[in-house]
């Protein structure tokens, strides 16, 4: 009875976890759809939009994925193996997703890239000067429009930026949070991919009823590190102002714990049949 208890509440934080993450993947569109009003007003290539919305993209595949390991290590850890097309399906989908994911990567390397090539706009040493129809302010992700009332209070002095060409201008303080944010995300994506292979091969080894070894214990002291990495970021971005970064962060790694405790629970299960 009190095992059964314990396997509920799991299942209830589990439920209301998974919930909170669709609230934020609500949020994070709107936020796309907010900065593409700035950066997307002269329009681009199919590239140019996903990389827009890329963290939409990237959010999308995430929901997937976490629904597939809830799928694989939870619902169907003890029939896997002998629904072998289920398994296919499954695996398949989720190579989908990590092709997503790998836009992700370029895309917000992208954004780094960019910003890390950038040059003062020449003979530009006051804001104002640069005000005009459909030009917009950035500092820490936080978009104004420029005008001449607004151009006083934005920055003191050049130089200045165009981080979206004739489009958004940002400062030297600016450029940098900016340009330290892209790489954060970069970071992010790729610490969640590596996240996603050592759970990924956790699965295919417990799938051929491995559970102990070498290769294990490297997979098992890996996510130390790479856990306590995207907490760091977690904190990075609350520093920032950005809560919902944070917050957000802070839910997937939960939602992923929650995965790690059902691969943790089908590993006994594996061990306890070998008695």
């Amino acid at each position: 009875m009190l095992f059964q208890l314990k396997l509920d509440l799991r299942q209830t934080i589990k439920l209301v976890v998974y919930t909170l993450l669709l609230v934020n993947f609500t949020l994070y569109i709107a936020d796309d759809l907010r900065a593409a009003s700035y950066t997307m007003r002269n329009g681009g290539d199919f590239l140019d939009w996903t990389s827009s919305f890329a963290t939409t993209i990237d959010e999308s595949a995430w929901f997937v994925l976490l629904f597939l390991f809830e799928l694989e290590t939870y619902v169907l850890s003890d029939e896997i193996q002998q629904r072998p097309r289920v398994m296919r399906l499954v695996h398949g989908i989720r190579m989908l997703c990590y092709v997503s994911l790998l836009h992700s990567i370029y895309a917000f390397g992208s954004i780094y890239f960019d910003l890390a090539q950038v040059s003062a706009i020449p003979g530009v040493t006051e804001l104002c000067q640069l005000v005009g129809p459909d030009i917009s302010f950035v500092r820490n992700l936080d978009y104004t429009e420029l005008t001449t009332v607004t151009c006083a209070t934005l920055s003191t002095g050049g130089p200045f930026f165009f981080t979206e060409p004739a489009l958004v201008v940002t400062d030297t303080r600016g450029l940098a949070v900016e340009t330290r944010l892209a790489l954060a995300d970069v970071m992010e994506v790729v610490v969640w991919m590596i996240i996603l292979f050592t759970i990924e091969a956790m699965v295919r080894l417990q799938d051929r009823s491995i559970t102990r070894g070498s290769l294990v214990t490297v997979i098992k002291i890996s996510k130390y590190v790479l856990y306590s990495s995207l907490w760091a970021l977690a904190a990075y971005w609350l520093y920032l102002g950005h809560w919902y970064f944070a917050w957000d962060e802070a839910l997937w790694i939960i939602g992923f714990f929650a995965i790690e405790m059902n691969v943790a629970e089908w590993k006994k299960d594996i061990e306890q049949t070998r008695k």
